[in-house]
């Protein structure tokens, strides 16, 4: 398995934080984590199917948009497969596709559903793409017209939600209310149209992320990386790791998972 990233250009810094493939020539099981920011997906070759809480499979969009989520997911392929990823800010969400975020929430909507022509003529140049190079200009392209349209203005909330995602310790609502001079209830109204989420749930997701950052260090204790990424106690870590990734951390830093098996 073969997996890569790309980082966006300068120009477009502030809404894709990065592009990524990842390419296989054997079957493959994918566990999806909770995440505060979205992501298009476009399977150029193959196409997964969903499996749900009953273990009931159905098809997966070929190309399309996964929302924000606060929950795990869980998907397959029985064959190789290669896959494009644009991984988003999640301010960018509104300022794309014209809505809030909070409407793409635990959602997963195929891309021609969610900007109709635009969205068909956009999947077919990537299907019809040669090369990572080709694919990532298409879709630097189609950012940059879609941000003309909106006449995107650079927000407050919009570094906040940056230097959340990109700290090693996450601030408490109150403590953001505080440092941008803003009250909590206007917070909960920039979070819930910019990220899908309330602040106190975006800050939990976020920290959880953080402490993906550590797999593959083997010499750290889980108490280690709890302490880190600023929880209270080992047993609150475990708790929101649990409910983010569908498994302990125990076995997420083993390196033997099969959610980890894209990173190895």
């Amino acid at each position: 398995m073969i997996y890569r990233t790309v980082p966006p250009s300068i120009k477009l810094k502030d809404y894709i934080r990065c592009f990524w493939f990842l390419e296989s020539d054997q079957a493959y099981t994918h566990y999806g984590m909770a995440d505060v920011c979205p992501e298009l997906v476009f399977h150029y070759k193959g196409q997964f199917d969903e499996i749900d809480e009953q273990g009931s499979r159905k098809p997966s969009f070929l190309s399309g948009i996964n929302g924000p989520t606060n929950q795990t997911s869980k998907f397959v392929i029985d064959s190789g497969f290669g896959m494009f990823g644009v991984y988003l800010y999640p301010h960018t969400i509104p300022l794309l596709f014209g809505m809030p975020a909070n409407e793409l929430t635990n959602q997963m909507v195929a891309i021609d559903l969610l900007l109709k022509t635009l969205g068909g003529n956009l999947e077919e140049q990537i299907m019809n793409s040669t090369s990572d190079e080709q694919r990532v200009g298409i879709i630097e392209n189609f950012v940059q017209e879609q941000l003309a349209k909106t006449k995107t203005t650079q927000l407050p909330i919009f570094n906040t939600l940056k230097h959340i995602i990109h700290s090693d310790r996450t601030p408490s609502v109150k403590q953001l209310s505080m440092d941008h001079a803003v009250s909590e209830r206007q917070l909960e109204r920039q979070f819930s149209q910019f990220t899908g989420f309330s602040p106190k749930k975006f800050i939990r997701i976020a920290r959880f992320h953080h402490t993906i950052q550590f797999y593959g260090k083997e010499y750290l204790k889980l108490s280690d990386i709890a302490l880190e990424c600023g929880y209270y106690d080992q047993s609150h870590f475990i708790h929101d790791f649990n409910q983010f990734a569908g498994i302990g951390p125990k076995e997420y830093f083993s390196g033997k998972s099969p959610n980890t098996k894209w990173r190895d």
